[in-house]
């Protein structure tokens, strides 16, 4: 029997069951049994925009506490703390945010102790600060890195390779135009330097990709997952794509074919799914987990062979990658537009798993409204289950601070290393949502409360 054969028989004998969050009848119910947070503390930052979203960052490194934001004026501006103190230490730095939620901020510590800032860039010349003496914002300097490709910079990330080293990553070019560049820092010269001698992902001037990862999974390796986009249009995102590495130098296939670089659309060998453009894919939607076998999973939403919108997780399994179509619904989801998109229709969550050998995400859709799957991890089918999940945030966070209409409560989990057991860190505040990079015209809310929550078990 052939793969695809396969694949069809699978789909024909799946029964598919859509878990209500809030039914809770005629399914068998369990509880997943874990502390629930308390607060432990509170300490208000800065007030902050609340016209419009954009990505914060907080990081804990060693006896330190670092959170990157636009304060009310739109500067980007660093606080730092000792973990043992209640007082911030801030340093505004010479860049300010206009409208565009694209401008979010990212950080990193290097082995040296050394903060290094990258954000407010959306198809501008690169932004990057980095601290001249370990542990003090006050310090923090803007630089260049190597020079080359730095004129129409995105999303940047920072991430560390197998030896603690500091690699940056980000998009060189627009949206449907775009390559994926990397830079890795030297900590003795202070420097830095391509990562590789071509670029990972090249659209070779007629689209660009749109990556989650590269992501650190079990043994060591490094996963990345991705669409191609062929214009700015949201909805132009065409095959989804799959890659692993040791290193991030040499890459192969989910089957360990090596991979020539840069990886480009003809690539047919990196394909994991098809989806044409106006499929009904979106870069974003796309999540990846590992199953208990150590193999990715990705989930994500398209439309059927009838136009309806459906979700799938797909997994590498003996012949290829074998897909499971989650949901059985019979609505299209229809969307299409320019810039940082609001909720297009659907929207799923990152799967986590519940329970031994039990997924389980959730999904919003504007015709069956907000629900929960429950999958089965050894043969990615949904089943009768209903989970009950422990809260991951005390009820008190959900009070709004702001009475204003369409103000949401924004978070921002921990990137660094808190080495504090039974302890979570969270930053919190509210905005409106997004309004494609454009200003709002008056009235706008007053800027909001920027606020760091210690949370604990109690453990």
């Amino acid at each position: 029997m052939s793969f695809l054969q396969k694949n069809c028989l699978v789909l024909l004998i799946i029964s598919f069951v859509i878990i209500s969050c809030t039914a809770n009848v005629g399914f068998s119910s369990e509880t997943v049994n874990a502390p629930p947070f308390v607060i432990a503390e509170s300490l208000d930052i800065a007030e902050v925009p609340s016209g419009f979203p954009v990505g914060f960052c907080l990081l804990t490194a060693g006896k330190h506490q670092y959170v990157g934001y636009y304060d009310k004026d739109h500067r980007m501006t660093i606080a730092s703390r000792s973990l043992d103190s209640k007082k911030w230490q801030y340093q505004i730095l010479p860049t300010k945010v206009g409208w565009d939620s694209h401008n979010y901020i990212t950080m990193a510590v290097d082995r040296d102790g050394q903060l290094h800032v990258s954000g407010n860039m959306h198809c501008v010349k690169l932004i990057y600060f980095r601290t001249d003496i370990a542990g003090d914002i006050t310090t923090l300097k803007k630089y260049a890195m190597t020079g080359k490709a730095e004129d129409r910079v995105t999303y940047p990330k920072f991430l560390t390779d197998q030896m603690g080293d500091i690699i940056f990553n980000y998009r060189d070019g627009g949206s449907g135009n775009g390559m994926r560049i990397y830079n890795k820092y030297d900590r003795a010269t202070r420097t830095w330097s391509h990562l590789l001698d071509k670029p990972l992902l090249d659209g070779q001037g007629k689209r660009n990709a749109y990556p989650l990862g590269p992501v650190r999974g079990p043994k060591g390796w490094f996963h990345i997952v991705w669409l191609w986009r062929d214009t700015p249009g949201c909805a132009t995102s065409p095959p989804l794509s799959f890659a692993r590495s040791k290193d991030m130098i040499d890459w192969e296939t989910a089957a360990g074919d090596k991979v020539e670089l840069p990886m480009t659309l003809g690539n047919k060998l990196l394909c994991v799914d098809p989806v044409p453009s106006g499929g009904g894919i979106i870069n974003g939607c796309e999540k990846l987990i590992f199953d208990t076998d150590n193999r990715p999973i990705i989930t994500y939403h398209k439309a059927d062979a009838n136009g309806n919108m459906q979700i799938y997780a797909t997994r590498f399994e003996e012949d290829g990658w074998a897909l499971h179509r989650l949901t059985d619904w019979s609505k299209p989801v229809k969307f299409s537009g320019y810039g940082s998109m609001g909720f297009i229709g659907i929207s799923i969550s990152e799967p986590t798993r519940a329970a031994p050998d039990i997924l389980t995400m959730t999904y919003r859709h504007r015709d069956y409204g907000n629900g929960r799957l429950v999958i089965d991890e050894k043969t990615l089918r949904p089943i009768d289950r209903k989970i009950t999940l422990p809260r991951q945030y005390p009820p008190e966070m959900s009070k709004r601070q702001i009475d204003f209409e369409g103000i949401n409560i924004r978070r921002a989990e921990d990137i660094g290393t808190n080495k504090e057991a039974g302890v979570r860190y969270i930053l919190q505040w509210e905005t409106l949502g997004r309004n494609f990079d454009r200003p709002r015209k008056p009235p706008l809310p007053k800027p909001g409360i920027l606020r760091l929550y210690k949370l604990s078990t109690g453990n």
